[in-house]
């Protein structure tokens, strides 16, 4: 994927596109991959990196929905575990099956939950990962020796997915692009463009990177812009009132020695009624989420410090060395587009509104796509291409993504080293290595990346800044930011040389990403000196 080849396509006013898709996240990318796979002309424009916003900060999980079983929406879990099934068997290399146990601390926890769990297995049918049954108090501690061990009783596993949220983007973006479709980031649409009869033919944009607007013209607009809806919708008709209101979701990242294993541990209940995780990824440990409903929508946004004390404390509750803030390794927050109550008598918790999409059909033609989540992006994307078939006078063609493999398809990965993400591609990293023997060189003394992959992520990846590829390509900025911080003028130095920019680029790069940093860190760092 080259960038500067796919914003010179975009000028190319003799082109007319069958869909234009607005969102450079999990649904807008769906779209691209279902619409460019069954051969419509097909562009997606993202106002900043892809998967920038919500994203790239998931809990990293592809599930049904255990605490959506036990609110009794059993459509939306049974439709996520049949798409469970799907990402697992069309992207091998990302998703993966993960071991939960649930670790009971009353009598009547173990029935109540393993009755529970293999109702939710009977759900996910031929397409489950692993039986749910009941454990032993030792053999939680054995599976999870960090567990709190006074008052457990014993435990429930179960399994679910999971993966790795900007890198499964990344592969889909791939995949639309060898099916024909030109994605792009860091173009904004800035406003929307209607004929004589107030119906949507086109966009206009503006490059982010260099200021430069353009219009595109195309039979079908898609919005899908997550929390970002509601601004495209008000371009289409002004004063709408909004239809999304943003729950912020954060989560910290510790060393995986606060679990003791490879096995997850769920939390089904905390004590305001939430459910709380504890995940292996990429050799640390995710703990999370929270649901806090905000005012506004923002592409960074900052946890709050009553979510980082609440997750602390309930991690605290459960296991034995209860994390600090100073063990914290990186602290990031997402924004899930839940629907806004239209009056206070509507008003829900967060954690009770429901997470199934909708799609919205403007009388312009815009079409709206918002909820979801990433387990069920294929879904939401075939629903929605379809739509834009019936109401764009699109010739039909049948979606083929149920069975269609992700770019980078890799049976079988070596999961104790990052680069498995990479799938078939890694070979293509190694094979850097002949131009320039000294990209074999590691980035950071404590862990495996190798200068190669900034190269790539330049090169194939259209990573345009040091953000772009410590935090949604190598995904050090989640996984340990001061280290990310450490390297940031080695992966400046090495971009810069690559794509021709000057010293005073690096230098600002360098500040940039420094300070942006800094909002992923509970304590405040500097960069050290090498």
């Amino acid at each position: 994927m080259k960038r500067e080849q796919n914003i010179q396509t975009l000028t190319d006013h003799s082109l007319s596109w069958d869909t234009i898709i607005i969102g450079g996240g999990a649904t807008g990318i769906g779209c691209a991959v279902d619409a460019a796979s069954r051969g419509y002309k097909t562009v997606l424009l993202e106002q900043a990196d892809f998967t920038k916003s919500t994203s790239s900060k998931s809990t990293k999980l592809v599930h049904g929905g255990v605490r959506y079983l036990a609110q009794g929406d059993i459509g939306l879990v049974t439709d996520a575990l049949r798409e469970r099934g799907f990402m697992r068997k069309n992207a091998p290399h990302l998703v993966k099956d993960q071991r939960f146990i649930i670790g009971n601390y009353k009598w009547w926890e173990k029935p109540f939950y393993t009755i529970g769990l293999i109702m939710y297995d009977m759900l996910a049918g031929k397409r489950g990962l692993g039986r749910s049954f009941p454990l032993r108090k030792q053999k939680v501690i054995q599976d999870i020796p960090q567990i709190r061990e006074k008052e457990l009783k014993g435990g429930v596993v179960y399994h679910d997915g999971q993966f790795d949220d900007s890198r499964l983007a990344i592969n889909l973006l791939q995949t639309a692009t060898e099916h024909g479709a030109t994605v792009v980031n860091y173009v904004k649409v800035i406003d929307l463009i209607k004929n004589e009869s107030h119906k949507i033919t086109g966009v206009k944009l503006r490059d982010e990177l260099n200021g430069q607007t353009f219009t595109l013209y195309g039979k079908s607009i898609i919005n899908a812009t997550g929390v970002f809806v509601d601004e495209i919708m008000r371009l289409d008709s002004p004063g709408k009132s909004d239809i999304v209101r943003p729950s912020q979701g954060v989560h910290l990242v510790v060393d995986n020695s606060f679990l003791g294993g490879d096995t997850a541990l769920m939390i089904p209940k905390t004590n305001d009624g939430r459910v709380m995780f504890a995940v292996p990824w990429h050799n640390k440990v995710v703990l999370g989420t929270t649901d806090t409903p905000l005012n506004a929508s923002t592409l960074e946004p900052k946890a709050l410090e009553e979510e980082i004390d609440f997750i602390l404390q309930t991690a605290g509750n459960y296991l034995k060395k209860k994390p600090q803030r100073e063990d914290v390794l990186s602290v990031f927050a997402g924004l899930r587009p839940l629907a806004a109550p239209k009056k206070d008598s509507d008003k829900k918790k967060t954690k009770e509104i429901s997470r199934s999409h909708k799609i919205i059909t403007s009388a312009s033609g815009l079409i709206t796509i918002t909820g979801g989540k990433w387990t069920t992006y294929r879904e939401m994307a075939e629903e929605v291409i379809d739509k834009a078939i019936s109401i764009s006078n699109l010739t039909y063609r049948k979606c083929i993504t149920r069975d269609l493999p992700v770019h980078g398809y890799k049976k079988e990965v070596d999961r104790k080293q990052f680069q498995y993400v990479y799938g078939t591609d890694f070979d293509k990293i190694l094979d850097l290595l002949h131009e320039d023997q000294t990209w074999s060189q590691p980035l950071h003394p404590e862990y495996e990346y190798i200068a190669a992959e900034v190269i790539w992520a330049v090169r194939e990846e259209m990573a345009m800044t040091i953000e772009d590829v410590l935090a949604r390509r190598l995904r050090l900025l989640f996984l340990d930011t001061r280290a990310a911080i450490d390297i940031a003028p080695k992966v400046a130095s090495l971009m810069a040389t690559e794509m021709d920019k000057d010293a005073s680029w690096e230098e600002n790069q360098i500040k940039e990403f420094t300070l942006l940093a800094q909002n992923y860190l509970l304590v405040p760092y500097k960069q050290t000196n090498e």
